[in-house]
This record gives structure tokens, C-alpha cells and sequence, in this order.
């Protein structure tokens, strides 16, 4: 799966313990925003569920629980950004598991629940 990104579900005492890093910006992120395309518009504060960039996640069985996971994420304020959202994060990922059919490839089977 070159390419591909992993997503990793996390909860709360795992984010607690991690040590605070700050991503590196790619050269052209800041300059060059507005050319990429995007899901979330910080201009307009609106998600773009279409945007191919969310891969169809937004449809489906589960697109309910993605927005929700998503939207918590992105609208985040909280230190570490999103540390709030680990509950929606989980249901998301337990709508995952009711439908392997379709998410199979995001069903994270190493979970300690």
C-alpha cells in the first residue's frame, strides 16, 4: 500500500503520554494553500465532504460517524488537537467493524479495548 496514509485510533492515556512534537510544514503549504484542494476551508469555516481528498468516507454506512469524528477533529481546540474526539473516534471505528465489507482495509485489529 505505497502511498497510502495509516490512520491510527488512539485514546486519551496513549495521547497523555505521547511528548508535544509539532508537524513540520511542507515548503509550499503555507504559500500555496489555497491551491490545494482542501476538506476543511479555514476562510469559510465549512467542511467540504465531497472533496475526493476524504476518499468517500463521508458516504456509506458509517459517513455519519466520520463527520462527526471528523468535524470534532477539525473544530478541535483542545491540547493535543483532537484529544477531545478520542469517544467519536471510536465509534467511527466500531461502525468499521459492523461493516467489514465495505472498511476493511480501516479496521484497526491490534485494538486493546
Amino acid at each position: 500500500k505505497d502511498g497510502k496514509d495509516t490512520v491510527l485510533f488512539v485514546d486519551k492515556e496513549y495521547v497523555d503520554q505521547q511528548a508535544e512534537i509539532e508537524t513540520p510544514k511542507k515548503e509550499n503549504e503555507e504559500s500555496n494553500g489555497k491551491d490545494q484542494a482542501a476538506a476543511y476551508d479555514p476562510e469559510t469555516g465549512e467542511i467540504n465532504w465531497d472533496c475526493p481528498c476524504l476518499g468517500g468516507m463521508a458516504q456509506g454506512p458509517c459517513g455519519e460517524e466520520f463527520k462527526a469524528a471528523f468535524s470534532c477533529f477539525v473544530y478541535s481546540n483542545a491540547e493535543p488537537k483532537g484529544v477531545d474526539c478520542v469517544d467519536k473516534f471510536r465509534d467511527m471505528q466500531n461502525c468499521f467493524r459492523q461493516h467489514p465489507d465495505v472498511y476493511g482495509d480501516e479496521i484497526d485489529d491490534d485494538d486493546d479495548d
